[in-house]
């Protein structure tokens, strides 16, 4: 499988951290990279921020249109009809570019994989079974596949950051909500935050995001 194309951003010139940052259904890499000047990061802090396209698959609950997207979804139960050989897929694709960071000689705890969506799925299922400690996961306005490698032992002690709109008509609440509680019945640390919007992304939620990446690299 080819590897996956995508956009890079760096806040330095000798990047010593990275974020791999996934979009959602439908969308590009450049869906989220407008946020990097929104963080406001202390210019001490040199992260390499990558953004990476999806591959164009054809989606079914979309009469099969072809459109970027992690995985298939059939239907808007998107957490009950799981398309596992695609998320696994995906999550392989995510993984080999954690490895690139790791061979231009970025530590793995130095390594942050975040995505909205189904982008947030993929971006649980790669990093829990991530076979080295990164610095964190981050699934905004998403859910933990059933085919999520709960089991993997590297990245039991990383801490997660979720964060859903109680608003949200795409993927519900209460989706991400069972998600977190799934994740601290198997003992993960997770910081949840919920907010008053749809499936979207907050300057709230922007700025708790900035906190948070601050607290794990600084």
């Amino acid at each position: 499988m080819p590897e996956l194309d995508f956009i890079k951003h760096q806040t330095g010139p000798y990047p010593d951290a990275a974020v791999i940052w996934l979009h959602g259904l439908g969308a590009s890499g450049h869906d989220f990279a407008a946020i990097v000047p929104q963080l406001h990061l202390p210019p001490e802090l040199a992260i390499r921020f990558i953004f990476p396209h999806a591959p164009v698959r054809p989606i079914t609950i979309n009469q099969g249109y072809p459109m970027p997207g992690w995985y298939d979804v059939a239907s808007l139960k998107i957490a009950d009809d799981e398309d596992e050989a695609g998320i696994k897929a995906s999550s392989s694709d995510v993984r080999a570019l954690c490895q690139q960071q790791e061979a231009a000689g970025i530590a793995s705890r130095r390594i942050i994989v975040a995505g909205f969506s189904q982008g947030g799925a993929i971006a649980l299922h790669c990093g829990l079974g991530y076979p080295a400690p990164l610095g964190g996961i981050m699934a905004l306005s998403s859910y933990l596949p059933h085919c999520a490698p709960l089991g993997a032992t590297a990245n039991r002690n990383t801490e997660i950051f979720m964060a859903h709109g109680r608003q949200d008509n795409v993927v519900e609440f209460d989706y991400g909500q069972k998600s977190r509680e799934v994740l601290e019945k198997y003992s993960y640390a997770v910081r949840w935050h919920e907010y008053a919007m749809a499936h979207s992304v907050s300057a709230q939620e922007i700025q708790d995001i900035r906190h948070w990446l601050i607290d794990k690299f600084e």
